[in-house]
């Protein structure tokens, strides 16, 4: 007890210290993305999120940076990608569609729209990578709010960090991050747009900003609204025939898989005051319902179990630049309440009939109705001294608070738990320039502090309730260097290494109240994540443009936590794999040719093997050197798209798309279990989706077709759960600006 006392005190005794340097220089924000501070007394512009500058040129009072937010980032001393949303707001497709496409990153669904999925980043997935909204954990929004339901009228770009993090975010992401950057022009505009589908799905979408320039006030609204049925169909179901007395195989639609959420933000704020260069409050509402078909495999099916959560966020953002300091904090605080219901004595079949059950369908249990009130608060503060243009220190500090407050309106048996997982995270980063500037390095180190308070004691042999201690206090420590050098104009190489750590999340912890059982033992991942790239961009014949980009990576994971599945009771549970190295490589190539015809292709080579050689009992373990199983390895993607600038009037487009996605076929288990010749695999998969978009008035107005999955192939994810087939979908969208 005195020692998790005295670990406690000293986490304390850094955060207050962390918060007071930034509280003495007297700032805060959430780094405000698209307008980054700038340097007024060189001729370098510096940028907040990774600590490099960029030149400017200043005309008539006017400064211009002559990179975008996508160079800045492939041109930093970081594996990242931006993809700009500009082009992409017109069509029919959510966050998880459009990063799916990106070199390195692969998103594995459980179902259609709102159903749970899994995205890697080289080779790390599921919680390994962190979501984050402007800097903030995307999860502070509300469990049930994630890349599907995000509108996309709100949003600038995607920045994906592959391997290593920038401090700033303030995260234990192992395997990458996903930062999503939310537009911050100083314009009035209203946003809308509607789109209906295949399988009854509806979106709405509205965003808008009002700037008051006599207040220097600016409000920012946004409400997004989905819903769908998800009723496609499913080939090759196994359904009981009583005409033929056996089990006979058909293609038969989902009948309980219902989705809808609604999601509305209202932001204000002011900019460029005498107190504040940035201070924004806010808050946001979620509310999301999901009817459940299946469970981890496809053999388990669900008639009337259900899923609700609803959200609600406050928060405040506030900066502030004094000189070579620039300050910045942000504290949020997010009600969360998470319901599984699950009260029906009844096993279902693909075709809809059931029959009586000695226990509830989820797990065949007694009848439950499971609240998991999850309250969230987070804090980041960071503090920046600009040495010269040269030299920059940042420090950075980061508190993530979950509760996991348990009850059962209806299961007499069950006993209530209030847990409780705290995360501390410091970070110093230091970064130079050298050789004129061709050269650019960043080294940091972190320090992580893992606080947990965990009650419940159900279940210990499937949980590992009697394995751990009820409070802990443990800490961990990580670091890591990045560098960048322009070779010529057209080619430039970059190099990284970081020592991360990843803190269990309370999913993999603490379960999900019904499709994923707890595992209080489960450790924390490390990882020794290496990345070595090239880059370039070559232009000739003023037309023509290429750009390029081609990575290699290792992961060196131990403790590597993976999902595993009870085939007999469709459950799911996370455990940790003693090592797992990971290689492999990526590529990038994209061709414009006249700002009209696009082509890009990326490709990558995805291998990862377990490392352990020997169990614990001292035996050969069967699966080593095997490549983990149910997970792609080998996949690719293609986009081609044409556009007809001023079609039929000077302001008018027409856009035509064409996208390809193939990947390898892969074991769905250990290559080791059983019969190679008949083990169970998912099959390889092709994918070919095509679009139309015409826009009008300057872009005012644009209508967009689309139909994905055009040859309606047969298509797979998580443990072998079928996707959608061929669908069609139609999008308006009018923005005044």
């Amino acid at each position: 007890m005195k020692e998790i006392l005295r670990k406690s005190i000293a986490c304390n005794a850094l955060a207050v210290c962390a918060f007071c340097l930034c509280a003495y220089f007297g700032a805060f924000s959430a780094y405000s993305q698209d307008n980054p501070v700038r340097d007024t007394s060189s001729k370098y512009s510096f940028n907040p999120q990774d600590s490099t500058y960029w030149p400017v040129q200043e005309l008539d009072g006017v400064v211009v940076a002559e990179s975008s937010g996508k160079n800045k980032l492939r041109e930093g001393v970081f594996s990242a990608t931006a993809i700009d949303l500009k082009t992409m707001i017109d069509k029919i497709s959510s966050l998880n569609e459009i990063v799916d496409r990106s070199a390195g990153v692969k998103v594995r669904r459980e179902g259609g729209l709102g159903s749970d999925y899994n995205l890697s980043i080289n080779g790390l997935s599921g919680n390994s990578v962190r979501y984050f909204l402007d800097g903030v954990p995307l999860e502070s929004k509300g469990t049930g709010v994630n890349l599907d339901n995000i509108p996309l009228n709100t949003i600038s770009r995607i920045e994906i960090y592959k391997g290593v993090v920038p401090s700033y975010l303030g995260s234990d992401a192992l395997g990458g991050a996903i930062n999503i950057i939310t537009k911050k022009s100083l314009k009035n505009y209203l946003d809308a747009s509607v789109s209906a589908g295949s399988f009854h799905s509806y979106t709405a979408d509205v965003a808008g900003q009002a700037v008051i320039p006599k207040a220097n006030i600016i409000v920012r609204p946004s409400v997004s609204y989905k819903n769908a049925r998800n009723n496609y169909v499913m080939k090759g179901v196994e359904v009981w025939s009583e005409e033929e007395q056996k089990y006979v195989h058909k293609d038969l639609p989902r009948f309980h898989d219902g989705y809808q959420s609604l999601i509305a933000q209202l932001e204000a704020g002011v900019n460029d005051t005498k107190w504040a260069d940035a201070f924004f409050i806010g808050g946001s509402y979620s509310m999301i319902d999901k009817e459940l078909q299946t469970g981890a495999m496809q053999n388990k099916v669900y008639g009337k179990a259900e899923r609700h959560s609803s959200a609600w966020n406050v928060f405040a953002r506030y900066n502030k630049r004094f000189g070579k300091f620039n300050a910045n904090i942000l504290l949020s605080h997010t009600g969360d309440i998470h319901q599984t219901i699950d009260t029906a004595y009844r096993k279902y079949a693909w075709d809809g009939s059931w029959t009586k059950s000695s226990g509830n369908e989820i797990n065949n249990k007694a009848k439950s109705w499971r609240i998991y009130n999850r309250p969230m608060t987070v804090l980041n503060a960071g503090l920046e001294y600009n040495i010269n243009i040269n030299h920059n220190v940042a420090l950075n500090y980061a508190m993530d608070r979950t509760g996991n407050k348990r009850s059962d309106k209806i299961d007499t048996t069950f006993e209530p738990t209030n847990d409780v997982i705290i995360k501390h995270i410091l970070s110093l980063t230091y970064t130079q320039y050298l050789i004129d500037r061709r050269m650019l390095n960043t080294f940091f180190i972190k320090d992580y502090i893992n606080h947990t308070e965990i009650n419940q004691k159900d279940s210990p042999t499937i949980t590992g309730a009697d394995k751990i201690e009820s409070r802990a206090v443990k800490n961990y420590f990580g670091g890591g260097v990045g560098s960048r050098f322009n070779i010529i104009p057209e080619l430039a190489v970059k190099a990284s290494y970081e020592h991360s750590i990843r803190l269990p999340i309370s999913r993999e912890l603490l379960g999900n109240g019904t499709t994923i059982y707890p595992n209080l033992a489960l450790k924390p991942e490390s990882s020794d994540n290496v990345n070595l790239g090239l880059f370039g961009t070559i232009s000739f014949a003023q037309k023509h443009i290429i750009s390029y980009e081609v990575n290699g990576y290792l992961r060196n994971v131990d403790n590597y936590i993976r999902a595993t599945v009870s085939e007999r009771e469709g459950m799911m549970q996370y455990e940790n794999i003693p090592a797992v190295h990971i290689k492999g490589m990526e590529f990038e190539l994209n061709y414009m040719w006249n700002k009209a015809l696009s082509v890009t292709l990326n490709g990558t080579l995805d291998d990862a093997r377990d490392m352990k050689e020997f169990k614990t009992d001292g035996n050969p373990s069967a699966t080593y050197l095997n490549r983990v199983p149910n997970r792609p390895w080998m996949y690719a993607n293609a986009d081609v798209s044409y556009t007809f600038n001023t079609l039929f009037t000077k302001k008018d487009k027409l856009r035509l798309g064409y996208s390809f996605q193939w990947v390898h076929w892969f074991f769905l288990n250990w290559e080791a279990y059983g019969d190679i010749t008949t083990k169970a695999k998912i099959p390889e998969q092709l994918v070919s989706s095509i679009g139309l978009t015409y826009s009008w008035a300057k872009e005012r107005f644009s209508i967009s077709l689309d139909c994905n999955n055009l040859f309606d192939s047969t298509c797979y994810d998580n443990y072998m759960l079928q996707k959608p087939g061929r669908s069609f979908f139609a999008k308006f969208r009018v923005f005044i600006n």
